[in-house]
């Protein structure tokens, strides 16, 4: 299988998995992130899943010397927290507790049609524009521009 197949297959899984698992179900979302009110325990059990398949993968895919797919394993660098970090993480948690939504989530939901998805993921990927936007307006705007120095 090619590297491009095995990432559709991985997709469409991820994509059943969280429809099977209702979260793509703005509702459950809202009612598990509900502590103090009337919580719904259920996508917990849909986490803990996950993290029980995946905790033993990782520990056998981190003792192979090389990827299946690939020459080489990603190298990644150690992110440090910082203040986009933590405003990127406060936007995501709040949006998620409003909308029932999270990006993975809300792609997958496109298929149902409904408005309140589409809406939602319109508003995502605007947002991610006007932060690109934003990111790129500071960058120039902190670059110099050639000034005249006076003598």
């Amino acid at each position: 299988m090619s590297a491009l197949g095995s990432a559709v297959a991985a997709g469409l899984l991820f994509a059943l998995g969280l429809g099977f698992g209702g979260m793509t179900d703005p509702a459950r979302v809202q009612a598990f992130l509900d502590f103090t009110g009337a919580w719904d325990p259920t996508l917990a059990f849909v986490m803990g899943g996950a993290l029980a398949v995946h905790a033993p993968l990782s520990w056998l895919i981190r003792r192979r010397k090389a990827p299946v797919l690939a020459p080489t394993f990603p190298t990644l660098s150690k992110a440090r927290v910082d203040g986009h970090l933590v405003t990127g993480a406060a936007l995501f948690g709040v949006g998620w507790g409003l909308a029932g939504y999270c990006p993975g989530p809300a792609l997958v939901s496109l298929a149902s049609g409904a408005d309140t998805v589409l809406l939602f993921v319109l508003s995502m990927f605007a947002g991610m524009w006007l932060f690109g936007w934003w990111e790129r307006s500071r960058a120039t705007a902190s670059e110099p521009h050639g000034r005249l120095t006076g003598s």
